[in-house]
């Protein structure tokens, strides 16, 4: 585990302190059809594990299930989903998939990956002005000579994962599985994608706009001189 946390609400790191994590197991047992708590034994386990943000003093949540007869995964109790809170100039559209991306992982990952395929499709159409293409591949292809060649591979990378979920095997019998670890990678790149793309190119116009005005206002006085 991280000894740092990221508060959903307020996106501020905070380290893990006795003030600001807590952690509890909680076991129990079933026997006769009665539920017993406490067996340290007990093949059915929950962690629960809560963090407090010393910044905005919101308390995040969740609930890993850790027993040999649960499965093994981790579900958000408070908030529902992880999702960070973009700035309003990404477009709602995208805001609203990448969200909802978030609040299934756990639930349906291969869904999730589907999410995050036409997250990228929509920020691809709309940040670099790609049009007339019918295919994600296809536009992905228009941006090989205008992103690093990195970045422009891991977008052919989530595509072809997001494709699972998007485009059924032919052979039904064939079953091509996604968990949410992975789900939730595919997530992240869509998250660095909107910095790189929208918050960085905002920030940079912010600042070039102030030394624009900077200058200026320079350039004004110096006449006055």
């Amino acid at each position: 585990m991280s000894d740092s946390f990221t508060c959903p609400f307020c996106n501020h790191t905070m380290p893990l302190m006795r003030n600001t994590y807590y952690k509890q197991e909680v076991n129990f047992h079933i026997e006769g059809g009665n539920v017993f708590p406490y067996n340290l034994d007990s093949e059915y386990c929950i962690n629960i594990r809560m963090y407090r943000c010393p910044s905005c003093q919101k308390i995040t949540s969740f609930a890993d299930y850790s027993g040999s007869e649960l499965p093994s995964k981790t579900i958000p109790l408070f908030p529902i989903s992880l999702a960070k809170q973009f700035p309003s100039y990404v477009p709602e559209a995208i805001r609203r998939d990448y969200e909802e991306a978030c609040a299934i992982v756990t639930l349906s990952p291969k869904s999730s990956a589907t999410l995050s395929r036409r997250c990228l499709q929509s920020m691809i159409r709309d940040f670099w002005g790609v049009t007339g293409k019918k295919r994600l591949v296809d536009e992905i292809n228009e941006l090989q000579n205008k992103v690093p060649a990195k970045q422009w591979e891991i977008l052919n990378c989530l595509r072809r994962i997001g494709n699972i979920g998007a485009h059924p095997e032919a052979d039904i019998n064939l079953i091509i599985d996604i968990n949410p670890d992975d789900a939730q990678k595919l997530i992240s790149i869509i998250e660095l994608l909107i910095r790189q793309w929208y918050i960085e190119r905002h920030e940079q116009e912010q600042l070039f706009n102030e030394i624009t005005s900077l200058d200026q206002e320079t350039q004004s006085q110096r006449v006055k001189e």
